[in-house]
């Protein structure tokens, strides 16, 4: 009945409340959790176990799974709170799942304002997933959707159905299908990994046996580019993930520091091969298109604007690192920091109306925060090592950063407002460069 892997989606409702729109959850498009609040409020959500539905004796185990699974993921995004279920007083497992068995006085007296069910169903090697998302002050469903596919496909499954609950509750599908590249040592070596947006499954990409840096993934989340020493000099390479094949801009100098074009198969990145180090708009099979700074100061580090029609740069045409934008309709610069000597690594938020960068601040170096209009800065770490290389989730509720606080460079995770600093994962070695993508499952 589920043989074919391939997860095949059938919704079984999903409810915008009909007529008169209840306040607290208004539908998608009218977003009820700010995730972008510094003062936000956590939602608690109550998720207990699922109920088995039919099959074998192995559904149980794999409820429990996908439970986790569901769970873990709600509670990375900051701004959901998965209460513990020690306080529950009611079993959907046992009890049932579906609104009309739901006790909803018993899930409110616990703090929950939002409850998850879940039942479960195998056969053979396929499973189906019934879930639903309730407000427990309204009794009402929000929710529901139905998942079929293999065993080996319920993290993807349970994943989807965050992002529709993300969805519903802040306008956005969030980061439940996002990965994140960055570079990991390999004894004297440094390569390019990938992992899941949680830090789970982390897997070499690139297996040169060299010094590789700056990841850079392509908006559809097929391309990443990436500067490789592994023919001795600062070279830039573009590989397709899926056919692990692509090309390289090999000129004299530097190849370095590539950011993609949104929505293109176009790029930027800095090359020295005229003299001066200049950032170049590419081809994404590496054929300059055009020049697009030009200054006698290093210019270093594009990073587009959301929309395409900026760009961030670092540039010493002052004298010191400092961050700029262009604007490339009009071609005109502006320097946008000023505090301090020392900033670099321009991250655009998605919104398109914030930039997380490095400053160098007294000798610490640490991230900070500035609107696009040079309102701020706000500093988002202190006191914790060195902090480098923000990467911005794609919903801009979350940051990733490389930080020294445990002694080698680990990669961690924060809100976008500074909020609950934790590591991401751990691995042997030392690991930087972190780069979020935006949302695709392409492996």
């Amino acid at each position: 009945m589920f043989g074919n892997r391939k997860i095949l989606l059938c919704t079984v409702v999903v409810l915008l409340l009909a007529g008169g729109v209840f306040p607290r959850f208004a539908a998608a498009q009218h977003a009820y959790i700010n995730i972008s609040d510094p003062f936000l409020r956590k939602s608690p959500v109550a998720v207990p176990d699922f109920k088995v539905l039919g099959g074998q004796d192995t559904a149980a185990r794999l409820g429990r799974e996908a439970r986790t699974i569901l769970a873990d993921a709600l509670e990375f995004t900051g701004y959901i709170k998965a209460l513990d279920r020690v306080s529950y007083i009611e079993q959907p497992a046992v009890t049932g799942i579906s609104r009309a068995e739901v006790n909803f006085k018993n899930w409110t007296v616990v703090g929950a304002e939002l409850l998850v069910t879940g039942g479960i169903f195998t056969s053979g090697d396929g499973v189906q997933l019934k879930l639903r998302l309730f407000d427990t002050f309204t009794e009402r469903l929000l929710v529901g959707k139905v998942y079929s596919g293999s065993a080996g496909d319920i993290r993807r499954m349970v994943h989807r159905f965050c992002s529709e609950i993300s969805l519903h509750l802040t306008g956005k599908r969030g980061i439940f299908s996002s990965r994140l590249a960055f570079v990991s040592t390999l004894g004297k070596n440094k390569e390019i990994f990938v992992c899941d947006f949680d830090g789970y499954r982390p897997r070499q990409v690139t297996r040169l046996n060299s010094i590789t840096l700056s990841p850079s993934w392509s908006s559809d989340g097929r391309y990443l580019a990436y500067t490789s020493y592994v023919n001795g000099n600062p070279d830039l390479y573009i590989k397709n993930l899926k056919q692990k094949q692509g090309t390289s801009v090999r000129l004299k100098g530097v190849n370095i520091t590539p950011d993609w074009v949104p929505g293109q198969f176009a790029l930027a990145a800095t090359l020295s091969y005229a003299g001066d180090q200049e950032i170049y708009l590419l081809t994404g099979k590496g054929k300059i298109i055009k020049r697009l700074t030009m200054s006698w100061g290093i210019d270093v580090s594009p990073e587009f604007s959301p929309d395409g029609k900026k760009i961030a740069f670092v540039s010493k045409r002052a004298g010191t690192p400092q961050i700029y934008i262009k604007d490339l309709e009009t071609e005109t610069v502006r320097r946008l920091t000023f505090q301090g000597r020392y900033n670099t690594s321009p991250a655009w938020s998605p919104d398109g109306d914030k930039i997380a960068y490095v400053g160098v601040v007294k000798g610490e170096i640490n991230i900070y925060m500035i609107g696009i209009d040079g309102t701020g800065p706000v500093q988002l770490t202190r006191d914790a090592g060195d902090n480098e290389d923000p990467s911005w989730a794609p919903d801009g509720s979350l940051i990733t950063f490389t930080s020294t606080r445990e002694g080698v460079s680990r990669i961690y995770v924060m809100t976008a407002t500074g909020g609950e600093q934790r590591r991401l994962l751990l691995m042997e070695g030392a690991q930087t460069d972190s780069e979020w993508s935006q949302g695709n499952e392409n492996n």
